[in-house]
This record gives C-alpha cells, sequence and structure tokens, in this order.
C-alpha cells in the first residue's frame, strides 16, 4: 500500500456526560545529562522519558501535538484500541505533521492498561520521543501501596551519530538495497556487523537480538552511574508498570533479592504468575506487583544478547545501605526467566469463543546482506495488505522465517494467542510459528510491523485493510 494523502481527520466531540482528557505535547530539540555526558536529542518536553499522560478507561482524550522539530512527525498511541483517524501512521491514518504546525488527537481510550506513545516517522522512536499513557481502570481493587512506571531504553542519540546515521549504515554495510531484490527472502542469514560493533549472537531463546550497538541502557532516561531512585517503605506493595521503549533491544528484567508476581501484559490481566525475572520485547508492557524488602535493592534490565554498553539500572531503596555498583547482576537473572507469551490469560481477558471466518498468513523475512526486511515476500508499499471484513474473526499465521526475534505488533486491535493471551505486541522467537486470532471490530486501514524499528523502516510492516 503505497503512501497516501489522508487530510484533515474529522473532529469528533465526547459523548454526553463523557470526561476529557487534554494536554499539549511539545516535541522539539533537547539536551540530556546522561550520568555527566550530555547529548542532543528529540523529545516531548525538556525530559525523557516525557510527560505521563494520564486517563481512565472510557474518557474521551484530546491530545495536542505541537511540531517543534526540524522535521515531521506524528504519535503513536501503542495499544491503544482507538479511530483509524487518531492511530498516527503518515501516509496511511494520517498526512505526516510539518515543522511549526500543530496536530490534535481525540480519541476515546477504552481499555484500561499500560501503554505509551512515539513517533511513527522513520527511527524517530529511537531518540527521545517517547512516553507512559496509563489508562486506569476504574474498577481496579487496588491492593498495593504505591505505583512506579519503569521505562527501559537503548539510547545511540547525540553520542557521535544519530538513529537516521545509523540505519543509513546498515543499509550501506548490507551491501547494494537492490542486490538481490527480495530475492530469497527467508531470511536464514544475520551476517556479519561490519562497522555496526559485530552483535553475537544471544542464544536461547532469542537467537540473535539486535542489530545496533548501544552505548548505554536506561531506566527512566537515567544510565546505571547515575540511576533513578525509586523509594517506598518496607513491607509495602508497589506496582511496577514496565515499558520497553527500545528500538533494537530485548531486555530481562529483574529486581535483587525480590521474586515479582505478573498481573497483566500489554494492559490484559493474566494468572497472576511469581517469576525471579521475565523477558521484555520491544514494545511490549508488563505490570507486575512486589512486596518489598528492608534496603537497597537493584532494578536490572539486561540487554539479551549484547556485550556492550553494560546494561540499564534503577535504584529501590526501602531503607540505610550502600548502592550496588551499575554493573551488578541480580541472582535472579541466574535463574529461571518468564518467556511472556506462555502466561495464562485471566478468564475476564479472554476473547468469546468463536471459530475463524477467515484466514491470513504473514511470513516475516529478511537479511543482514542486503539490509532489508519485509513480509510475505517483499518490503512494505510492494507487499499486499491483509485483508478482512468488518465483524470477522480474524485467524492469522504468523511465522518467523529468520534467525532473529521480532516483536510484532498490531496497531488498532488485540489479538489472541492459542492459550487465548490477549496481547498487541508478541515477543517471536527465530522460526518461531504462532495463530493469532483477532476481531475486527475497528474499521480502517491498519499496520502490523516487527516493533525493531530498523527492522520496520527497513520494510519489516504490512497493511491489514477492512475491506466490503
Amino acid at each position: 500500500m503505497p503512501p497516501r494523502t489522508v487530510g484533515a481527520p474529522v473532529p469528533v466531540s465526547p459523548s454526553p456526560g463523557q470526561k476529557t482528557v487534554t494536554a499539549t505535547l511539545t516535541a522539539k530539540p533537547a539536551t540530556l545529562d546522561l550520568g555527566g555526558r550530555t547529548v542532543s536529542t528529540w523529545a516531548y518536553g525538556d525530559a525523557v522519558p516525557g510527560p505521563v499522560v494520564r486517563a481512565t478507561a472510557g474518557d474521551f482524550l484530546r491530545l495536542t501535538l505541537d511540531n517543534q522539530l526540524p522535521a515531521d512527525t506524528t504519535i503513536h498511541w501503542h495499544g491503544i484500541r482507538l479511530r483509524n483517524a487518531a492511530d498516527g501512521v503518515p501516509g496511511l491514518t494520517q498526512d505526516p505533521v510539518k515543522p511549526g504546525t500543530k496536530f490534535v488527537y481525540e480519541f476515546t481510550a477504552p481499555d484500561p492498561g499500560t501503554y505509551f506513545f512515539h513517533p511513527h516517522v522513520g527511527v524517530q522512536l529511537d531518540r527521545g520521543l517517547y512516553a507512559p499513557m496509563i489508562i486506569e481502570d476504574p474498577n481496579e481493587p487496588g491492593g498495593y501501596d504505591a505505583e512506579w512506571v519503569v521505562v527501559l531504553d537503548d539510547w545511540l542519540d547525540g553520542t557521535g551519530t544519530t538513529p537516521d546515521d545509523v540505519l543509513t549504515k546498515l543499509i550501506a554495510d548490507g551491501g547494494p538495497a537492490n542486490s538481490g531484490g527480495m530475492g530469497g527472502m527467508g531470511g536464514m542469514d544475520h551476517g556479519s556487523m561490519g562497522g555496526m560493533g559485530g552483535m553475537p549472537t544471544g542464544g536461547p531463546p532469542w537467537g540473535d537480538a539486535g542489530d545496533v550497538t548501544y552505548p548505554f541502557f536506561l531506566i527512566n532516561g537515567k544510565p546505571p552511574t547515575d540511576p533513578d531512585v525509586l523509594t517506598a517503605k518496607p513491607g509495602q506493595k508497589v506496582r511496577l508498570r514496565v515499558i520497553n521503549a527500545a528500538s533494537d533491544t530485548i531486555f530481562t528484567l529483574a529486581l535483587g533479592g525480590h521474586r515479582m508476581t505478573i498481573t497483566h501484559t500489554d494492559g490484559h490481566a493474566v494468572q497472576p504468575t511469581e517469576v525471579g525475572a521475565f523477558y521484555i520485547g520491544m514494545g511490549e508492557r508488563y505490570d507486575a506487583v512486589v512486596t518489598l524488602a528492608d534496603g537497597v535493592f537493584p532494578l536490572v534490565a539486561r540487554p539479551f544478547g549484547k556485550t556492550s554498553g553494560g546494561q540499564a539500572m534503577a535504584l529501590v531503596r526501602t531503607g540505610s545501605g550502600a548502592a550496588p555498583t551499575a554493573g551488578v547482576k541480580p541472582a535472579e537473572l541466574s535463574g529461571q526467566v518468564l518467556i511472556g507469551s506462555q502466561l495464562q490469560p485471566a478468564d475476564s481477558a479472554r476473547l468469546p469463543d468463536r471459530n475463524p471466518d477467515a484466514t491470513a498468513r504473514l511470513d516475516l523475512q529478511g537479511s543482514m546482506k542486503p539490509y532489508r526486511w519485509g513480509i510475505n515476500g517483499a518490503p512494505f508499499g510492494s507487499n499486499e495488505p491483509l485483508t478482512v471484513k468488518a465483524g470477522q474473526r480474524l485467524r492469522i499465521t504468523a511465522t518467523n522465517m529468520t534467525m532473529m526475534s521480532h516483536p510484532l505488533h498490531l496497531h488498532g486491535h488485540t489479538f489472541a494467542l492459542p492459550s487465548g493471551l490477549r496481547k498487541d505486541t508478541v515477543l517471536m522467537a527465530p522460526m518461531e510459528s504462532l495463530s493469532i486470532d483477532l476481531d475486527a471490530d475497528n474499521d480502517g486501514d491498519w499496520m502490523i510491523h516487527c516493533h525493531n524499528i530498523y527492522h520496520a523502516e527497513a520494510g519489516m510492516m504490512i497493511a491489514l485493510s477492512y475491506v466490503a
């Protein structure tokens, strides 16, 4: 589906009695201090992550993007089942927002959960343009004393390169972009990284898990040498809302000296599951509750399969004690690590039982040499959209035909794995195949793509279009 001119969205208004939440998000150049190193980047305001947008399920949101960047941009509200005109994909759901102009996003947020927002233009996600969106559950029973939003990221912008430079180099190091076309896009090859630093194969379960070398990994915008400090009292129960806003990095997350109970993934309730550590792919979100011990503990997000740049770490402080070192490895990281797609859904999160009305195939393909990624034999713009009719239950058989892991993200909908687990982003291991079911209840043209931003920009996207 080639890019198209969309025009201004039709304004909408809240229903009678519906609460309206408003905010202005200013995308602009910013300067950050990463543990004593100053970097220039783009951000929403002056901080990374940007300001949290909070609302309650069922609220009407009217959010204004003020683009003060030197480039076009948009905002995609990741995971929200919103109206198509507000989804933020340039050339598909809206026209890009030009520098010096504003764009108003209006939509109802129907589902509670942990979400985030970011651009859908080029590799802008790999700058500082991301922020949490928390949609509260009006029926939330609570049962915890505090809530911490934990945003994970990999960082290179302003360290002598930019994400655009990195993408250009990946393509150049992969050889001529037209060499071999999409040819044998079975994508079994993940060759040497040339000048990009040479990522080793990460081993099971995710194989080769990234293309890019990062000098920093961050939690809430801070490196482990200057960590974010999360404070509470011993014995308190805290809800963690963990968001992986990284562009090229799967993390393994653990809180030293503690076990956590996973309660939600991508906003949907699961059967509570106690873990010492869990994997989180790009674009995924997990909620967990933890009862805190007395002392100072490292909250560590270790990059999977990457040997440079260290790790991300924040400090949890409930009492006295010396802070752990930036490279500390909690014992929990050496134990069993949860693969999130193996969680079981809460009954309340299941789709109604129903046989599929239609089926579709989605093959993830690609290679490093040339650096080209695609779906169903071609890069986005050359592949044929998947189609569905309103009201259908669509079963998509997704197959990862590469030796890399890919977080597969669906816009505008959630889907159910064969277990019934509800998600909007699922981390697919090398050569893995799985079926995902979705109800076609949100008319429009939507994107399905790998949430490794470099793979997406190199073609690993496809449209899902409603047809009559």
